[in-house]
């Protein structure tokens, strides 16, 4: 009787477990350590162009013949015993359909026995899509461009720049010096400290500002994308490919900005070198280069010292970019700004919503001075605009301030301050950890999900169960 008892529990269990894991919007393929698919949800076969009995039951490498042992996630994973997050694949399916996917793939352990490895598995044939449109729209506005005008992707100047701080201003100093050079600059500092600012204003201000200025965040796509986004595509390089300029020749006779350098591929930092050395540049699968005359311009959120020391950045890339190097300084170090930059943020909201705001009322501005703003300048105007939108007179006071802002309890006396329950206060705690994190990487929620050390799909869900956490994501995400 006992034996079926847990006989029925297992079953039941097993039946929960499916039901979920078929449910979820994401591809699941799970295999053994024999490298047989045992499970394998219709998300994953609709990804991969396969019906779900083509792949169950019968080896990974039977399936998709195009991988091995060496380029499977899933059987490295298998291999190793070892976790893969965030890593691209691309593919070709029994039916000799390209796929490209970005996989977490976790090895699962039963007492502490290897038994096999599940990928968790998102489509990103259908990014390459749209960054391909975009190159294409991007090219053909380059075309149609009779006479270059400043509005061709830089938008500041070093005027736009607000600072009373000695030491951002001899920074600014400095970069409009970069801007008569035609050397490559590299530019770090803490994210929201204003380096894309920075960068336009450099652009803006050297004999290239009637040419384009095209920025790319390294960090947002996939390792296939970024590279073809970057060097353009010769017809036949792979399924569909048709012949498309990259940013580089994008860029032609202007700059190019390379945002979150150390989130490029190292092997991809090599073709930038070259790049950077010769000003050749040769599309993907294409046998001739084209010379480019493009000024490259890059940013870490950083230090290049620690990206060096983690393998993030190849030490000969970095002594090519650090000809001209800038440290931007955090919110922290010029504190002097913080109230300056208030008040340009309120005049600039009230005439965006309307509003006929004046200052910030003492005790708001003690408590922004007291706060050390990890989110930066990006922080502070975020901060203004929530306050801006739910005040009903003419000071911002306390009772406006977000519930992720904790800079008040710089002024609260603490030894007397109720407690809250412990269970309310880590869920606010959880809450003001996310709503900063999301607000440090610009609403990216997989670059978010690193800083916090989770996986993306869990802080997905901890957003959309906070449904006032969702405007801080970022529609690119």
């Amino acid at each position: 009787m006992r034996s079926e008892i847990v006989s029925a529990e297992q079953y039941n269990t097993r039946e929960v477990l499916e039901a979920i894991l078929t449910s979820i919007d994401e591809g699941i393929h799970v295999i053994d350590t024999k490298g047989t698919t045992v499970f394998y949800n219709q998300v994953a076969a609709d990804n991969d162009g396969m019906e779900i009995s083509e792949v169950l039951g019968r080896p990974l490498l039977e399936t998709f013949p195009s991988l091995t042992r060496r380029s499977s996630t899933l059987l490295k994973v298998i291999s190793s015993g070892k976790p893969i997050t965030y890593k691209g694949q691309s593919y070709v399916n029994l039916h000799g359909k390209m796929v490209e996917t970005m996989n977490t793939t976790l090895p699962i352990f039963v007492e502490g026995d290897l038994i096999g490895a599940v990928e968790i598995a998102k489509d990103v044939s259908r990014l390459r899509v749209l960054s391909e449109r975009l190159l294409d729209l991007e090219s053909s506005m380059t075309k149609q461009k009779k006479k270059p005008t400043n509005h061709n992707g830089a938008i500041y100047t070093f005027t736009d720049i607000l600072t009373v701080s000695a030491q951002f201003l001899h920074i600014i100093e400095q970069g409009k010096k970069a801007a008569d050079s035609s050397s490559s600059v590299l530019v770090f500092g803490e994210s929201g400290v204003g380096k894309e600012l920075f960068v336009q204003s450099i652009h803006n201000e050297s004999s290239r500002r009637k040419g384009p200025f095209i920025a790319q965040n390294c960090a947002a796509l996939p390792d296939s994308l970024l590279e073809s986004l970057l060097f353009g595509t010769a017809k036949g390089s792979y399924t569909g490919a048709m012949d498309r300029q990259g940013l580089f020749e994008l860029a032609d006779g202007g700059t190019l900005f390379l945002d979150e350098l150390q989130s490029m591929p190292i092997e991809l930092q090599s073709k930038l070198l070259r790049v950077l050395e010769d000003g050749l540049v040769r599309r993907i699968g294409a046998m001739k280069s084209t010379s480019v005359d493009v000024r490259v311009i890059a940013a870490m959120n950083i230090y290049p010292e620690e990206a060096l020391k983690e393998n993030k950045l190849r030490a000969d890339l970095f002594y090519r970019l650090n000809v001209m190097s800038y440290r931007l300084p955090s919110l922290q170090e010029r504190k002097e700004d913080i109230l300056l930059l208030s008040e340009n943020f309120i005049s600039t909201f009230n005439q965006n919503l309307g509003k006929a705001v004046k200052e910030l009322d003492l005790k708001v501005k003690s408590a922004f001075l007291h706060y050390h703003w990890p989110g930066n300048v990006r922080e502070l105007k975020h901060t203004i605009e929530y306050m801006m939108n739910v005040t009903e007179g003419t000071v911002l006071t306390e009772n406006e301030l977000p519930v992720f802002f904790n800079g008040f309890s710089g002024s609260k006396n603490w030894k007397d301050a109720p407690l809250l329950p412990l269970r309310e206060a880590v869920k606010k705690t959880e809450e003001e950890l996310i709503q900063q994190a999301l607000i440090q990487t610009n609403g990216n929620v997989l670059q978010a999900s690193k800083i916090l050390e989770i996986p993306r799909q869990t802080l997905q869900y901890k957003i959309k169960k906070r449904g006032r956490l969702t405007g801080q994501l970022n529609e690119r995400e």
